[in-house]
């Protein structure tokens, strides 16, 4: 890899200019010119400063120290192994702790990674190939055998999962063919997009929320998501407390 075009191509997809990375790395506008023309050849630490600069995601920044000709400095360890155990019972109490609402843990790649009980109320109907460790969550949101036969808003929940797609190009194009076309609707919230879903329980409208663990400086740790799903009305809400009753309070599964 070319560490100039490489660095020239972060910046401007960012829309940031080069007198505004040099004033966060703490360089010089001329520093940074020199650098992307291959006319100065950064220091480890300059890289690493010009990557936070960047707010590069951990594994781009890594990407970033190998083209300039440096080993990563970001960990990328295993998230069954012994040191991210801590996360690991962290996730556990996170998905516990949010029943009767239902609410998974993913990767960067969409793939399942843990999901409290309340996510079977989700789940039901899917094709068992979309269920469990490793199953994509977002082939499950939007294949016709999971849960896009169930989803009342089909066309604008897709776009919604569509959007967060754009660095799974493929998985994307792949996608996109189930996405209907987009029509006007009515009764929205005018805050959020809910996901309106048909159940045994009733059409649940939820809403979702995203975490991520923010400090994070382990490659693995900093691509996990939670998502969180939200009663969006009372009925929901009811229909989830009904939900969990019925199921007990049962761990997480996935882990």
């Amino acid at each position: 890899m070319d560490f100039a075009r490489v660095l020239r191509e972060r910046r401007t997809s960012r829309r940031l200019s080069q007198l505004e990375v040099a004033l966060r790395a703490g360089t010089t506008q001329r520093h940074v010119s020199f650098v992307e023309s291959g006319r100065s050849v950064p220091g480890r630490g300059m890289v690493v400063r010009l990557a936070e600069a960047l707010e590069l995601p951990l594994r781009e920044r890594n990407e970033l120290l190998l083209a300039a000709g440096f080993a990563p400095v970001y960990p990328e360890s295993s998230l069954d192994g012994p040191v991210l155990a801590p996360v690991r019972t962290a996730i556990g109490h996170i998905l516990r702790g949010h029943l009767p609402y239902p609410a998974v843990v993913v990767d960067r790649g969409g793939q399942l990674v843990a999901a409290n009980s309340a996510f079977g109320v989700i789940t039901e109907g899917a094709a068992s190939e979309l269920l469990g460790p490793g199953a994509n969550v977002y082939r499950l949101a939007l294949r016709p055998d999971g849960l896009a036969p169930r989803i009342l808003n089909l066309a604008e929940w897709a776009r919604h999962i569509l959007a967060r797609l754009g660095q799974l190009p493929e998985l994307r194009a792949e996608l996109a063919g189930y996405v209907p076309e987009l029509e006007p609707s009515e009764g929205q919230l005018g805050f959020a997009v809910p996901l309106r879903l048909r159940s045994s329980y009733g059409e649940l409208r939820l809403m979702t929320t995203v975490t991520t663990f923010a400090t994070a400086v382990d490659v693995t740790l900093a691509e996990l998501k939670l998502e969180a799903f939200l009663p969006a009305d009372a009925a929901t809400a009811q229909a989830l407390a009904v939900a969990a009753a019925g199921a007990g309070d049962q761990a997480p599964g996935n882990m």
